[in-house]
């Protein structure tokens, strides 16, 4: 399966969560995923570092679908799209790593 067909399913994996989930989740299982996320980044920045962006690409997807409200995860799905000459998907990515940003700005003004 190609990049594209990978990050298109796993931004429809993500809007199918995202749009489905009425609760949210036990504490420990957010942090689990929190985890999972992060070591997903870690491990696409790697893969970035060393010029694999296809590999950076699938590792900062599942990393999106692991924790869809991380704003690195997309912002760093972006950055490997963009290398890979995917530019459309790279802006939408881009875009969704603004939002998510915005957001979590706007929250930690309200509560501080």
């Amino acid at each position: 399966m190609n990049v594209s067909r990978l990050a298109c399913a796993a931004l429809l994996a993500l809007a199918l969560v995202a749009g489905c989930a009425k609760t949210a989740p036990p504490r420990a299982t957010r942090a689990g995923a929190d985890d999972r996320s992060q070591a997903l980044i870690d491990s696409g920045n790697v893969a970035y570092r060393a010029g694999d962006f296809e590999d950076a690409a699938r590792r900062y997807a599942s990393a999106a679908v692991a924790k869809p409200d991380d704003p690195a995860a997309y912002y760093g799905l972006g950055m490997a799209l963009a290398k890979l000459g995917r530019d459309d998907e790279a802006r939408t990515a881009y875009a969704r790593a603004r939002a998510l940003a915005g957001t979590a700005a706007a929250d930690t003004a309200a509560h501080p």
